[in-house]
C-alpha cells in the first residue's frame, strides 16, 4: 500500500511551490487522494514524489540524457519557430499575445513559415458533412496520393501547405471563398463578425507551442520524406488525444455538469475526491496561461462558468489554461460540437506544417534508440 504525504511535505521534498505540485498532478505525474481525516485537504503519493525527485537529481550520463531529452522538459530538436521566455509564448521572436491583437491567421502563418509571399488560405474545395471525420478523411486521401517533400522548392511546399489548411478549414465547416479564414469559419458556423474576431484571436494564440508531441510526430514524418499531407496527418492524429489538442473536450464535459449540478457541487466533488480539474494549471505557465487570459477578457462566459472559474482558481490556486477559454467560447456561442477541436486543429496545422518544413532542412531521419528493459534474450 502506498504512502501518502501532505502538500507541505511534497513541496519540501521536491523543492517547489504548491502550483508546481498541482501541475504535476494535472499531468498525471503525482497521484492524489482526499485526506480521510479532513476532506478539505488532499494527500499525495510519496512514491510518485520520490520518483520525480530522483529524476531531478539524476546525473547527465548518456542514458539519462537520452531518456530526459525524449520524455523530459528539455526540447531535443533545435527550432526557430516558437519558444517561451518568462512564461510568455513567442513566435519567431514576436509575443504571441501581442500578435493576436491584430494579426489574421494568414499574417501569422506568413511569419511562422518565413514565407516570401503573402499566405492565402482561400479554398473552393467542396466538403460533405463537416466535422472531424470529414477533416481526417480529406487529409488521409491527400496523404495516400501526395508527393514526397524531397526535391521540391520551399515556395512550392508553401503553396501546398496553404491548400491543406484551406481544405482542413472547409472540412470543419468554413464557408468556401476568398475571405480571411476566421471570417469564412464564422460564416460557416452562422456567427456574426464579433465571433469571427474571437476566432481570429483564438487561432493566432493556438498557432504553435514549441516542440509538442504533435509537432514531434509531424517532424518525424517529414524527416522520412513523407508528403506534406502525411506530415500534417501525423501531427493532427497526435493532436487529437484528450491529453493534447482535444483537452477542451474534457472541459466541455465538465461545463455540461455545471448545468446539471451547479458549480458548487461539481467543484466539491473534484476537491473531495482529489481529482484534478480539467483545464486548470499548466506546467509551462505556473502563474497563469497568458493566452487564456487574452481570450477570456474579450467576452463574458455564461455566469455559471464564470463563477466556476473564479471559485476553482480561489480554492486550488490554479489559473485556467487555454482549454478552459476555448471551451467557454464554444459553449457561450453554441458553436458546433467539433468547433473547439476544429479551431485548435486548423490553427495548429499552420504550426505543424512549419515544423515539417523546418525539419526538411536538417536532412536526417529522426530515429531514437530504444532502451530495452524486457526479459533477457534466451540463449540458443
Amino acid at each position: 500500500m502506498g504512502t501518502w504525504i501532505s502538500m507541505d511535505e511534497a513541496c519540501s521534498r521536491l523543492g517547489v511551490r504548491p502550483q508546481t505540485v498541482y501541475a504535476y498532478v494535472s499531468r498525471g505525474k503525482i497521484e492524489v487522494m482526499s485526506d480521510p481525516t479532513d476532506t478539505r485537504r488532499s494527500l499525495y503519493r510519496a512514491e510518485d514524489v520520490a520518483t520525480l525527485s530522483r529524476r531531478k537529481q539524476a546525473g547527465r550520463k548518456h542514458e539519462t540524457l537520452a531518456t530526459n531529452t525524449l520524455f523530459g522538459a528539455e526540447p531535443s530538436i533545435p527550432t526557430a519557430i516558437s519558444t517561451f521566455v518568462r512564461e510568455r509564448l513567442y513566435y519567431r521572436g514576436h509575443d504571441a499575445v501581442a500578435l493576436a491583437e491584430s494579426a489574421t491567421l494568414e499574417q501569422a502563418a506568413h511569419l511562422l513559415w518565413d514565407a516570401a509571399q503573402p499566405v492565402d488560405f482561400s479554398s473552393s474545395t467542396p466538403i460533405g458533412k463537416p466535422g472531424r471525420v470529414a477533416a481526417f478523411q480529406a487529409l488521409a486521401e491527400r496523404a495516400a496520393t501526395g508527393h514526397s517533400t524531397h526535391g521540391r522548392m520551399t515556395r512550392v511546399l508553401h503553396g501546398e501547405g496553404q491548400e491543406l489548411v484551406g481544405l482542413l478549414a472547409n472540412a470543419f465547416g468554413a464557408q468556401p471563398g476568398a475571405q480571411p479564414l476566421h471570417l469564412r469559419l464564422a460564416q460557416g458556423w452562422g456567427q456574426p463578425p464579433a465571433v469571427a474576431e474571437l476566432l481570429r484571436i483564438a487561432m493566432v494564440l493556438l498557432l504553435d507551442h514549441e516542440l509538442t508531441s504533435s509537432a514531434f510526430a509531424a517532424r518525424i514524418a517529414a524527416s522520412t520524406g513523407a508528403s506534406l499531407p502525411a506530415c500534417l496527418l501525423s501531427g493532427l492524429t497526435t493532436l487529437s488525444g484528450p491529453l493534447h489538442g482535444d483537452a477542451s473536450g474534457r472541459v466541455k464535459a465538465l461545463f455540461a455538469e455545471l448545468d446539471r449540478q451547479g458549480e458548487d457541487e461539481v467543484l466539491a466533488h473534484h476537491l473531495s475526491t482529489g481529482q484534478p480539474l480539467p483545464g486548470f494549471g499548466h506546467h509551462l505557465y505556473p502563474e497563469g496561461d497568458p493566452r487564456a487570459a487574452a481570450l477570456l477578457k474579450r467576452f463574458d462566459p455564461p455566469p455559471v462558468i464564470a463563477r466556476f472559474i473564479e471559485k476553482s482558481t480561489r480554492l486550488t490556486g490554479l489559473q485556467p489554461n487555454f482549454d478552459v477559454a476555448l471551451a467557454a467560447l464554444v459553449t457561450h456561442y453554441r458553436l458546433p460540437d467539433d468547433a473547439a477541436f476544429g479551431t485548435f486543429a486548423i490553427a495548429r496545422s499552420v504550426g505543424l506544417l512549419a515544423h515539417s518544413l523546418e525539419q526538411l532542412s536538417v536532412g536526417q531521419v529522426i530515429r531514437p534508440r530504444g532502451r530495452y528493459v524486457g526479459a533477457a534474450p534466451a540463449r540458443v
